[in-house]
């Protein structure tokens, strides 16, 4: 596939528009309305904003015959509290944000093509693309959806994109079941007993209990899970007291759990639970534990993903496509997509750069040609 030489250069012009403007969770008006003015200035033959709060979503219609199919594919719109420091000539404008986890590539990708396939219009049924905020740990895609995105658009399938540093540029990678872990936090506040720390036996020493307890929370990764079934358990704060000479009387412990089913999601949410009441209680103390859930695992739909996998192959050819992918223990809201509709998202090469989430981050430009003409090829050939 041969794109448009104007139509790259539009998309860095886009990409590197976005990372200079970046804007966080639903608070994307900028963004949002930059892409509803792209997209209406493509002729898309509906564009509708404020779904979801903030989203934006364009439909184009083919010309061919059609028997409704309805395909939708997903660009996150958000970026990161996250201080840049890429000294790039395009590089943020606001001092603590900064598009470090590639949004600003996803979207100029995805407008990309639908600004090629609203000229040509040469595939049947109708593309829906769907611009949704607020990836970054607000949940934008089922607010979406709460607020009537597949009602309004009933998309028989739906897809999306993440870049990958550390693949190189001109492949994808993906897996026709799990690709992203369930995303959940725990607070723990552990309620002893103060007093001075030169008469600790008269205390209910908290930070004791605590030393004991983030001990024996591994035990739920090595005694209390399936083996078999990944789980990751992290302590990632601890605050208690603030003087050297007193025991404080509480101390509260927060952390993250990843897993990639369901009954590993039930047990660990049991298993923390019990086990902070209950060493807690061994030592005198009491235990207060709000265990939320978070974004639910990413799982591909085996049908779906052959389609994307054949896409992204006919765009790199088949050896540059890995298709059974080992899962990312990091998380991903398109995960309620997938609850939705049938579909699948893809992994997509954007070479030896820094991290996602990292302050050296930026999107590589050589990758917005292949992610386009992935989506074009998704909606001209890709059928179930």
């Amino acid at each position: 596939m041969i794109l448009e030489e104007t139509t790259i250069a539009e998309a860095t012009e886009w990409r590197r528009d976005f990372h200079r403007h970046p804007e966080l969770l639903f608070d994307v008006d900028r963004t949002a309305k930059r892409v509803a003015e792209l997209l209406c200035s493509f002729g898309c033959d509906e564009v509708a904003s404020g779904i979801g709060r903030s989203g934006v979503v364009a439909v184009v219609r083919g010309s061919e015959a059609s028997d409704s199919r309805m395909i939708g594919i997903r660009a996150d719109m958000d970026a990161l509290p996250i201080r840049e420091d890429t000294a790039l000539p395009y590089a943020s404008t606001c001092r603590k944000h900064m598009h470090a986890c590639g949004h600003d590539g996803h979207m100029a990708m995805l407008l990309g093509a639908v600004k090629h396939l609203a000229a040509t219009r040469a595939f049947r049924g109708t593309l829906v693309a769907i611009f949704q905020p607020a990836e970054e740990g607000g949940g934008g895609a089922k607010v979406m959806i709460d607020d009537g995105l597949f009602e309004r658009f009933p998309v028989d399938e739906v897809y999306a994109l993440h870049n990958m540093p550390g693949l190189d540029v001109g492949t994808f990678a993906l897996s026709s079941d799990v690709m992203f872990a369930a995303s959940d936090r725990f607070d723990i506040r552990i309620v002893g007993k103060g007093g001075h720390a030169a008469r600790p036996h008269e205390t209910i020493d908290p930070i004791h209990i605590a030393s004991h307890l983030i001990y024996a929370l591994q035990t739920v990764v090595s005694r209390k899970s399936d083996p078999v079934d990944p789980i990751v358990v992290s302590v990632t704060s601890i605050h208690a007291g603030e003087a050297y000479n007193v025991i404080p009387a509480d101390a509260i412990l927060k952390g993250s759990v990843r897993t990639l089913s369901e009954a590993c999601r039930d047990n660990a949410e049991k298993c923390i639970t019990e086990m902070a009441k209950r060493i807690s209680a061994a030592f005198g103390a009491a235990a207060e534990v709000e265990y939320r859930r978070g974004y639910p695992p990413t799982v591909n739909h085996f049908a779906q993903a052959r389609i994307l996998g054949e896409a992204a192959a006919r765009v790199v050819g088949d050896a540059a496509v890995q298709c059974n992918m080992r899962p990312i223990m990091g998380a991903e809201d398109f995960s309620y997509m997938l609850k939705a509709r049938p579909g699948a998202v893809i992994l997509m090469g954007n070479g030896q750069t820094a991290p996602l989430h990292h302050p050296k981050y930026d999107f590589n430009d050589k990758s917005l040609p292949l992610g386009m003409a992935l989506w074009i090829n998704v909606v001209t050939q890709g059928s179930v």
